[in-house]
This record gives C-alpha cells, structure tokens and sequence, in this order.
C-alpha cells in the first residue's frame, strides 16, 4: 500500500514542476487530485490496520492457558475431573459412571500399577494432548483424528493432571519400553 503512495506522491510532485515550468492549470489540478488520492489510500490503510489489530483482542484465548498449567486449587472441588489435586495422579480411576459411547466423547483411563507411575514420573517420552481434554495419548491413538495435538513429555503431562487414555494405552506402551 504505501509503495502506491509513493508512486502518487512523486507524480504529483512531477506534475507540479510540469505545471509550474509550463504555466498549466490543468498539471496543477492533477497534481492536486494526486495528491488527494494518496491521503484517501493513507486514511484507509490506516483504518485497516487498527481494525485488524483491535479485532483479535476479544477473542483471544489466553487467559484459558494458565488455568490448565496451574496447580488447581484445593478449594475448587469441580476442576478435580479435569486436573486431579496432587496426589491423586496415582489414584485408580472412578468407574462408577457409565462410559460415554459417542464419538467425541473422551476416552477411559487407563489403570496403570503403582510401580508403573513412579517409573512415568521421571520420563521425557513425548506424549500429545488436546486442547480441553484431560487425557493424555500416543500419537497413534485412533481417538485423536485430526485434532489438533499439543506434545508434551509423560512426566509433565501427569504433573499437570492429565491422564492416559484407554485406547492408546500410553503408560503400558512406554514403560514397557523402558524396562
């Protein structure tokens, strides 16, 4: 845009040396239109630019990051589905409820041994997770489709509260690779 504003801007300055070395009104009322023009394409670069910078701003969602990478706080009972309190990792997993069937409902947790999650602790195996939901998988895990996948290693993934899906079988798949 403002290499076009350049352009205006240097023919009206020939313009008017034309018309000022040939005593033309005509070269002086186009340098003048020129020059307008260039202004009008300023104003609207301009609005342009504010629009799209002011535009991201409410929609961006930021302050949704630190709430998963935070430790949850004790006083919050409803976050310990998502992100278990310390200690809990360990914990075999609660089946009272029955297993949703659809598609894109998450899946199980996978019951790892005690021995196992200690072994887990101290891994940088690269695992994925997905934005908004609290299991943790392989990257072939037939559950994640085309979601979109953050990686993360095993221990820091089970720090952060997340726990590994059913499918997949994560901790049984890396500890036995390990041993």
């Amino acid at each position: 845009m403002l290499y076009i504003v350049l352009v205006l801007v240097l023919a009206a300055l020939g313009l008017l040396v034309s018309a000022l070395i040939t005593a033309s009104s005509l070269w002086a009322w186009v340098s003048i239109g020129l020059s307008v023009l260039a202004g009008l394409i300023l104003v609207v670069d301009w609005l342009r630019r504010r629009r799209r910078s002011a535009a991201p701003a409410p929609e961006a969602p930021a302050p949704e990051a630190p709430a998963v990478s935070s430790p949850p706080e004790p006083a919050e009972e409803e976050q310990t589905t998502l992100i278990p309190a310390a200690g809990d990792l360990g914990d075999p997993p609660d089946t009272s409820a029955e297993p949703e069937t659809t598609p894109d409902a998450d899946p199980g947790v996978e019951d790892t041994p005690e021995a196992d999650v200690a072994v887990l602790a101290d891994l940088e195996d690269e695992v994925v997770v997905v934005d908004e939901h609290p299991r943790y998988h392989l990257r072939t895990c037939e559950w994640l489709g085309t979601r979109d996948t953050i990686p993360i290693g095993v221990g820091e993934a089970r720090q952060l509260g997340f726990t590994p899906c059913d499918r997949c079988t994560p901790d049984a798949t890396l500890v036995a690779a390990h041993r």
